[in-house]
């Protein structure tokens, strides 16, 4: 027998949308695991193979298989050689859209973010995706889940639930992602990036770099 869901877990149909509607959907909303539980400030949108920006750009190898659906299972990776970051899928099987998790604030667990993240300084357990994997303390065992009705015997404590409060829209945000160009790294940018004003756990933007092309 599958597990019932939360009341307030949002259902896979949220996340079956084209991601640009799913991305500034997740402002507000909450995820939790292992104890600890965030609101969500930061995202940013990833369109699969039209994006050059996506890891799923020139197809699907074993490591982005999760990102090509269905939507409403998890996309951990890990970068930089030291820490992970965490993408929900959204949009219709194949496709590989996929969100990340950029930035959030702490709500439900501080002690245990603390301990992970072995700093006091609040507003750095959540912001930027990497510190906010680890003060969730998700890794590689954790791709490929599913969050919206996990099968029986998967563990269930990965969830993410609506807004305890309405977002006002006047404090959403949208500009170009962290860190990525567009296509040959010629510095096109896509305004994919989404996030609440005057949040201190929001990362600070910094453009792609910008490659020459080779002749």
């Amino acid at each position: 027998m599958t597990p019932a869901p939360c009341a307030d877990r949002l259902p896979r149909e949220f996340f079956s949308r084209p991601v640009l509607a799913v991305a500034p959907a997740l402002l507000g909303c909450e995820l939790t695991h292992a104890g600890v539980t965030v609101r969500i400030t930061e995202t940013e949108a990833y369109a699969g193979a039209r994006d050059p920006g996506s890891h799923a750009y020139r197809g699907i190898t074993p490591r982005t298989r999760p990102m090509f659906g269905p939507a409403g299972f998890t996309y951990c990776y890990f970068t930089y050689g030291n820490h992970w970051m965490l993408c929900l899928v959204a949009g219709d099987d194949g496709i590989a859209e996929s969100v990340l998790v950029r930035g959030a604030e702490v709500v439900v667990g501080h002690d245990l973010a603390r301990v992970r993240r072995g700093t006091d300084r609040e507003r750095d357990w959540g912001r930027g995706p990497g510190r906010l994997a680890q003060a969730l303390a998700l890794g590689r065992e954790h791709t490929g889940r599913d969050f919206c009705r996990p099968a029986v015997g998967e563990p269930i404590d990965l969830t993410v639930t609506a807004p305890r409060h309405p977002v006002d829209p006047q404090r959403v945000r949208t500009g170009p992602r962290v860190g990525v160009s567009g296509p040959g790294g010629d510095g096109v940018t896509y305004p994919w990036r989404f996030w609440l004003d005057g949040e201190p756990s929001v990362s600070v933007y910094r453009p792609g770099a910008v490659r020459e092309r080779r002749p």
